[in-house]
């Protein structure tokens, strides 16, 4: 049984707790223990990757089906698939994987929004040019895209981080329909990235979340921001395949990065997801200040269950800032000048009440939803 930490503790005590094989803790305010003080993310954790993850013969055989159906549906077609590329690792690791392994011919589609590391750039650049894959970038409007981001910073969530994924998503679909191509392989895959703490950040599918915070918060209309509402998700998954290709790779990160590094000259840039500046910045500065969120937990404690890392080690690895002091001041300075705010509207936002993201309007906090959930409750009361 996994037992519930109670909302509204003080915050010393729900970070007094940290699960016995991972490094999860009490500050996901909705964690549970088991009997073994094993959190409920562990547990989910092998489940996925049980059903989830194909290892041996049995992926060899689905994935070269798969590979089979791409190249006979993109017969006639420029591509066989979609794949994006933001400088990182997983998925600078597709691009070497789907062409040098399966040899299909991807188009590559990056989100510019306007927050690229200088070495990001250059990695896309670089491994694109090396691997002889076309490339796509979708530059975002930026007055209206920051706009969008001072929208979140002001609804006080720990959500800051879903207009890019949102947009991200919307535009690989976007170019999926505009070139007739129905299979778009991501960097998303379970050994690595499991143990995901909705309390943390959630809503990045969510149109209606995303359109009330800007409605709510916001100053400019919403006109070029790329994004799907629900009819049209529910239009696309019809349409167009979604896979995560490396579940069927046996991935593992360490020896993506050597091989990266090796074979196409791609360079390491210091943290999940720190190819964005302001990704670097939210996740290792804002969210552990303003919410007590460490993001680095999350993706240490898939890393010890995958076996890539011991706990000692993540453990070690958290002792230590998110990163360098000095790159922290840097960074605050000019996200505060870029998002054009003064010290004190920033200062603001950082002091202003956390929230969530049940705080706000969305598919999954509307009316329909409410009322078929209610529904639920009193069917199951009545069998």
């Amino acid at each position: 049984m996994f037992a519930q930490v109670r909302q509204g503790e003080a915050p010393a005590a729900q970070s007094s707790r940290v699960c016995v094989r991972c490094v999860m803790d009490s500050s996901d305010p909705d964690i549970r223990f088991d009997d073994r003080g094993v959190c409920h993310h562990c547990a989910k954790y092998d489940e996925a990757v049980g059903s989830r993850v194909l290892t041996g013969e049995r992926a060899k055989a689905e994935l070269d089906t798969l590979v089979a159906e791409m190249r006979r549906r993109g017969a006639g077609r420029t591509y066989d698939c979609i794949i994006g590329i933001s400088g990182g690792v997983d998925s600078t690791y597709v691009a070497y994987a789907v062409k040098r392994l399966l040899g299909l011919r991807p188009l590559a589609v990056h989100l510019d929004n306007g927050w690229d590391s200088e070495l990001a750039v250059k990695n896309i650049e670089h491994v694109l040019k090396k691997l002889d894959i076309p490339l796509y970038t979708h530059v975002l409007d930026w007055d209206e895209f920051r706009d969008l981001q001072l929208s979140f910073l002001r609804a006080s969530t720990p959500d800051s981080e879903v207009p890019s994924d949102h947009a991200i998503v919307a535009v690989l679909y976007q170019m999926a329909r505009r070139e007739r191509v129905p299979f778009i392989l991501s960097g998303c895959n379970v050994r690595t990235e499991s143990h995901l703490p909705p309390a943390w950040s959630q809503g990045h599918q969510d149109w209606r979340y995303i359109r009330s915070l800007q409605r709510q918060f916001g100053e400019r209309p919403l006109k070029t921001y790329p994004h799907r509402s629900l009819p049209v998700q529910m239009l696309d998954s019809r349409r167009v395949r979604w896979i995560d290709v490396l579940n069927y790779l046996d991935y593992r990160k360490a020896d993506a990065l050597g091989i990266l590094e090796k074979e196409l000259g791609w360079r390491y840039y210091g943290g999940k997801h720190y190819e964005s500046i302001y990704t670097r910045f939210y996740q290792g500065y804002i969210l552990p200040r303003k919410f007590g969120f460490d993001k680095r937990k999350m993706h240490l404690s898939s890393l010890i269950c995958s076996g890539e890392i011991t706990r000692e080690h993540a453990l070690a690895e958290l002792a230590e800032l998110p990163y360098p002091a000095a790159l922290q001041q840097s960074d605050r300075e000019y996200v505060i000048k870029k998002l054009g705010l003064t010290e004190p509207e920033f200062e603001q936002i950082m002091s202003a009440p956390p929230k969530r993201f049940s705080d706000y309007p969305s598919y999954v906090n509307g009316v329909p939803a409410r009322v078929a959930r209610s529904l639920r409750r009193v069917l199951r009361r009545g069998t």
